[in-house]
């Protein structure tokens, strides 16, 4: 395999670009250890020792070392591993490792998330935000189907009621006008349109 390129990413590494535009980094000790040079051939058993021990080695303690400061869902671990200059089949192998261990799981994060977030988000808000995580539909439904609850509900409720004194209306003697602006406001803050009815009073033209 023909070396393309090899790019200084800081005074410690380089990223190696090889011929089929495959990348990976590494140590500029190692660059030296195996002998890389740009433009001539890499040696196919430095090639595979390097795929095979060095990379997957690191990544795992990449991965381990990143959910020791905070938890991660599959796809923040695996953009962050990626964003590190590791090659997918090499995260594959990292996030694999740390989900063995029951490290990584998606389903816990959606919980976790949930429960530490469900007192200041609604649940439109707590799904939008899982899902721009990366977790799964199915993943989310079945965490705030558990999580949830009418405990839940009842949060939301007091979010609304919250929201509404801290706007400054008081709804005994604001007009129709004023009510359908708070009412809109609500329902772009993603509160469901029953639990709006229930703090505020139910209107036809709310449907």
């Amino acid at each position: 395999m023909l070396v393309k390129k090899i790019q200084e990413i800081n005074k410690n590494r380089v990223k190696i670009l090889l011929e089929n535009d495959f990348s990976f980094v590494l140590y500029k000790g190692e660059v030296r250890l195996y002998r890389i040079k740009e433009g001539e051939s890499l040696d196919e058993k430095a090639y595979d020792e390097i795929m095979s021990v060095i990379l997957p080695k690191r990544a795992k303690l990449r991965a381990m070392n990143l959910l020791k400061v905070r938890p991660y869902t599959v796809k923040g671990l695996r953009d962050k591993l990626s964003d590190g200059g590791y090659p997918e089949l090499i995260v594959n192998v990292a996030i694999d490792y740390v989900s063995s261990y029951h490290y990584l799981d998606d389903y816990q994060y959606a919980c976790d998330f949930i429960n530490t977030y469900k007192d200041r988000k609604n649940k439109k808000k707590l799904i939008f935000d899982l899902t721009q995580k990366g977790v799964s539909k199915d993943i989310i439904n079945e965490a705030i189907e558990n999580e949830w609850s009418i405990d839940g509900d009842d949060l939301e409720e007091e979010q609304i009621i919250k929201f509404i004194k801290k706007s400054g209306v008081d709804i005994n003697s604001v007009t129709y006008e004023e009510k359908m602006k708070l009412l809109g406001k609500l329902a772009r803050k993603g509160f469901s349109s029953s639990k709006i009815k229930k703090i505020i009073g139910d209107l036809e033209s709310f449907d």
